[in-house]
């Protein structure tokens, strides 16, 4: 496979303005300012984990609160995704990951599959992480999936800080993703379905 699978997308509403570029064979390179500190941290981890490329400047309505910026941060992120992946030719489809932070460990489990779900286990012992509500994850993950077309399962296996919980998720996810996307060169030229799509 030779082309660069990315993607260019701008989404403006009377809520937001996102401006996103992702490349999937990149080297986890990021730019990205939400105006939310915790999300762009995790967001670069999420890129730097995955080994996407992904530049992101997100203008919100922050003066009401995070949620419509951290949803449509992942409607954006999840459609540049399902374009860049193109027919999905190739692919492994399938990822999976634990990864540990500290006390906390997290363990992400990714279908390309073209039916969107999450399933999420994952409970926060405080309501922020900053400025950021930790309700907002499961929104941000929802709204990623959804648009994707993938199914994605967090569960936390274990873990008493938000922080900690928040970060190993992410890159359990950022692996998952790496490895689900990633060429299989013996069946490089085929769909990874009995259906024959995806």
């Amino acid at each position: 496979m030779t082309d660069i699978r990315s993607a260019q997308l701008h989404r403006q509403t009377s809520e937001t303005d996102i401006s996103l570029t992702l490349t999937l064979d990149g080297q986890g390179i990021s730019n990205i300012e939400t105006g939310i500190g915790f999300f762009d941290h995790m967001l670069t981890a999420l890129s730097k984990h995955s080994g996407f490329n992904l530049d992101l400047v997100a203008k919100g309505d922050l003066h009401i609160d995070g949620h419509h910026t951290v949803e449509d941060v992942g409607i954006v992120l999840g459609q540049a995704f399902r374009q860049a992946i193109g027919d999905k030719r190739g692919i492994e489809r399938f990822g999976h990951a634990l990864v540990p932070l500290d006390e906390a460990l997290s363990e992400a489990v990714v279908d390309i599959s073209g039916r969107p779900y999450l399933a999420w286990n994952v409970a926060f012992p405080t309501e922020k992480i900053g400025v950021m509500d930790t309700e907002l994850f499961e929104e941000f993950f929802r709204a990623f999936a959804m648009s994707a077309h993938i199914a994605l399962h967090l569960t936390c296996k274990a873990g008493t800080n938000s922080h900690h919980i928040a970060e190993s998720g992410f890159k359990a996810i950022a692996r998952a993703l790496r490895f689900a996307v990633s060429i299989d060169m013996r069946n490089a030229n085929s769909i990874p379905s009995t259906k024959g799509v995806l």
